[in-house]
């Protein structure tokens, strides 16, 4: 084996793992948010919970990312940490499709239909359809499904590589005597870990495994512990991922350890006990790349049914060691920094938290309308809190939202970014004139009894239609429903010939001397915040329209449709005489 060889080897390691990462990142992009949705709805059900974590990590090919991914949500508050063993069960065992799929490259026949069964003969079709995809096709999703084919493509092609590196060894006598040193389990174990951990991934360092016992010259006692060592050296991404995080991410991190600690303890013991024990001629055999992906998926599966059983107990004792004590509760459920490793599920999450604070913004705004009609100090504080709460909302949500629009991510994921971008602002706003009627009000019935009758007739035809433009909106937006948001617009034009109304009104009451100078300008104050409430909304359901459509003119839309439009115009008379002063 010379220079050569070990570039070659070098490259096909990078092919490897460039390819298993863009596989696995478009596969997540093509599956979205789903994958976070159906996490949470689970995992309170062992089975369904394993059979998921299985089939994530397939598809993503990493249950070092799942677990990533489990320390994200659980620290995020979106899931609990009881019931994430049985993913993590399942993480386990998904690990190991790639180990199968990898093995077909040792398949040896003349037969045509045979031959194509090894990835190296089939791949260039996989590649030429995804090239074909990417270039021709405008779905966003069947160009993923393309990119996801090229990056299998790749990944085979690296593992050729990567087997044709090291084919010489088998021949050469200097690797046969390393290969001996190799017959101490202990150093194949510590093996399996130190590589494991430097690439970060199971399933690269099983193949790595693959493409030298096509060599001939690996046996079932050097591979067994090497497997099993890889599988605790997986853990060093979720262990890694978890510094500086809640205790309940710890605990994730802890289990995935624990669960693969145990259960290469228990068979660790239970293999070399049987090797230094029986004459079993299979343990100095050569081990085929089969062999690899049989005793792979046979370790992870003996050691979730051996751990199964006792997973409450489990669940219990992490939670002994790593107590609440460790640490206080957020304000707010915040956005962890792990989701972001994993796009598709960080923009479900902001969404999550973009709705709650659409919903605690609709909740504010129609405290401070009932203040104005009915006054309770005590409304106050909430109000106040609720505006510093919708500030901490929109610095959460602007930054992940920036750090996600600068991933690659679908034309789904994409849209829903554009909709929070540009109605998070919109949202905050709206609370910050809530808390201004607030303290306008507060500070009127200090020192006086509030305004004339007139006035309060006429307030109480403004709340109501800005009830109902706050509830329209934020319904529209929590449902994505365009059509629903196009009442939002008439409705908008309504209040604003309202206020004109009654700034005019309100002067002739100036005049006749029926209010007070510090009523009127309370009054007027008072005016500016609802009308903008409203101008807020308008906006929000605008970009609910134009994003609909696959467009970012919020103020050309709004333009356009306060010219034109018998929808708008019907609309506009039914609210205009539904709310009249």
């Amino acid at each position: 084996m010379d220079i050569y060889s070990v570039i070659q080897f070098i490259c096909g390691i990078s092919f490897f793992l460039f390819g298993m990462l863009m596989m696995s990142e478009n596969l997540e992009k093509t599956a979205g948010g789903k994958l976070e949705r159906i996490l949470k709805k689970t995992q309170q059900k062992p089975a369904l919970s394993i059979l998921l974590g299985t089939v994530i990590t397939m598809l993503i090919q990493s249950s070092s990312a799942t677990s990533v991914m489990l320390v994200g949500l659980v620290n995020s508050g979106i899931m609990q940490f009881t019931g994430t063993l049985y993913i993590i069960f399942g993480a386990n065992i998904g690990t190991t499709f790639t180990a199968w799929i990898l093995s077909l490259a040792g398949i040896e026949s003349k037969n045509i239909f045979v031959s194509l069964l090894k990835p190296e003969n089939f791949t260039p079709f996989l590649a030429l359809i995804g090239v074909i995809l990417i270039m021709i096709s405008k779905n966003g999703r069947k160009r993923d499904a393309g990119r996801v084919l090229i990056g299998f493509s790749v990944l085979i092609y690296g593992m050729k590589l990567m087997t044709g590196a090291v084919s010489p060894l088998a021949d050469t006598p200097q690797f046969a005597s390393l290969m001996v040193k190799f017959e101490n389990p202990f150093i194949c174990l510590f093996a399996g870990i130190v590589i494991t951990a430097i690439i970060q991934s199971s399933s690269a360092s099983v193949g790595i495994l693959q493409a030298f016992a096509l060599t001939g010259a690996v046996s079932w006692s050097t591979a067994v512990p090497i497997i099993m060592g890889q599988n605790i050296g997986t853990c060093i991404t979720a262990l890694l991922s978890c510094i500086g995080s809640g205790k309940n991410a710890k605990r994730v991190a802890a289990a995935h350890t624990a669960v693969n600690v145990i259960g290469t303890v228990v068979f660790f013991t239970i293999f070399e006990i049987l090797r230094y024990s029986t004459d079993w001629a299979f343990f100095s055999t050569s081990i085929s790349p089969v062999g690899i992906a049989v005793a792979h998926t046979a370790f992870n599966v003996l050691a979730t049914l051996l751990i199964l059983p006792f997973t409450k107990s489990l669940e219990k004792l992490i939670c002994r060691i790593i107590t609440d004590s460790q640490e206080s509760k957020p304000d707010i459920p915040t956005l962890d920094k792990r989701l972001f490793l994993s796009p598709s599920i960080a923009v479900s999450e902001c969404m999550s938290r973009t709705r709650d604070m659409a919903r605690l913004t609709q909740s504010t705004v129609i405290s401070a309308l009932d203040q104005i009609m009915s006054y309770k100090s005590k409304a106050t504080q909430i109000i106040t809190e609720n505006e510093k709460l919708s500030d901490m909302y929109q610095d959460m949500l602007l930054t992940g939202l920036v750090k996600i629009a600068e991933k690659s991510i679908s034309a789904e994921d994409s849209s829903s970014v554009s909709r929070m971008i540009y109605t998070v602002s919109d949202l905050e706003r709206m609370c910050d004139h809530a808390l201004h009627i607030t303290i306008d009000t507060d500070d009127l019935m200090s020192k006086t009894k509030g305004y004339s009758s007139d006035a309060m007739r006429e307030l109480s035809v403004l709340t109501a239609a800005l009830k109902e433009i706050t509830e329209i909106t934020v319904t529209a937006f929590l449902n994505n429903d365009p059509n629903l948001a196009k009442k939002t617009e008439p409705l908008e034009q309504v209040i604003d010939k309202l206020t004109a109304v009654m700034h005019k009104n309100h002067v002739s009451r100036l005049q006749n001397g029926q209010c007070t100078v510090e009523q009127g300008l309370s009054f007027n104050d008072l005016l500016t915040d609802l009308e903008r409430i409203s101008d807020h909304c308008s906006n929000i359901s605008a970009a609910v329209i134009e994003i609909s459509r696959g467009s970012f003119e919020t103020h050309r839309y709004l333009n356009r449709i306060k010219s034109s439009g018998a929808e708008f115009e019907r609309i506009y008379e039914q609210y205009e005489q539904k709310y009249s002063i």
